[in-house]
């Protein structure tokens, strides 16, 4: 089967392709511009607790699923929570976590590269942030009949899809923090996720608060992260 919209692949359907082309100067327009808006980006530890509609949230994410994933499994769920009980629980499950890491797990080494930029133990944005998102990432899935089936690159599948996340998040005028405690087996259980889900990632997710700060930090140089071979 072959019409100027699909063929078939291997007894597969393969739509054609479309895309916008633009000129070499709209490229470089485009990209420097996207560059300025996701420049801008910060993480950040000081929301406020303005809320705002949940469908923006379903496109943020909805933006975060259009990753590619390996074989595409999209071997991910996104939990959203708004109720205040839950919140409350996470932070502290949370905070226990973060205590145990800054008095114990972390070396001298650690905890002097994190001195510049802040951070402590203790997570009130887990509790103001009007949204957390958690992400989990699914090593394998249940068929209808309960047969595991195994998801392939994981980790990266799910890697990209927070990048898009995190940068849809931005593009909309909010802001986020990536927060990963360790271990995060507390968000399993508190959220009652089924036992083939592991948390990678929580979200919150909100506007900044009016004084909110951040460390005044600058990423490398171009030419320390790209290099050419010609």
């Amino acid at each position: 089967m072959h019409t100027d919209d699909s063929i078939l692949v291997n007894g597969f359907k393969h739509i054609k392709y479309h895309q916008h082309n633009f000129s070499e100067n709209e490229m470089r327009v485009n990209s420097e511009s996207f560059f300025n808006i996701i420049s801008k980006r910060r993480s950040v530890r000081h929301f406020s607790n303005k809320v705002f509609p949940i469908d923006i949230i379903e496109n943020l994410i909805k933006t975060a699923s259009s990753a590619p994933s390996g074989a595409n499994k999209q071997p991910w769920t996104f939990c959203v929570v708004t109720n205040a009980k839950i919140k409350k629980r996470i932070r502290e499950a949370a905070e226990e976590e973060e205590r145990k890491s800054y008095s114990e797990r972390m070396n001298d080494e650690w905890l002097n590269d994190l001195k510049h930029l802040g951070t402590d133990a203790n997570k009130p944005f887990l509790e103001i942030a009007p949204y957390l998102i958690v992400v989990f990432k699914k090593p394998f899935e249940y068929d209808k009949q309960g047969n595991k089936h195994q998801n392939y690159y994981v980790n990266e599948s799910v890697g990209l899809a927070c990048g898009f996340l995190i940068s849809a998040i931005h593009n909309a005028g909010l802001v986020t923090l990536t927060h990963t405690p360790s271990p995060m087996r507390f968000l399993e259980k508190i959220l009652n996720r089924p036992d083939n889900e592991r948390a990678f990632l929580l979200l919150p997710v909100g506007y900044a608060s009016e004084d909110a700060y951040v460390p005044d930090i600058q990423k490398k140089n171009l030419n320390e992260v790209m290099k050419i071979y010609e």
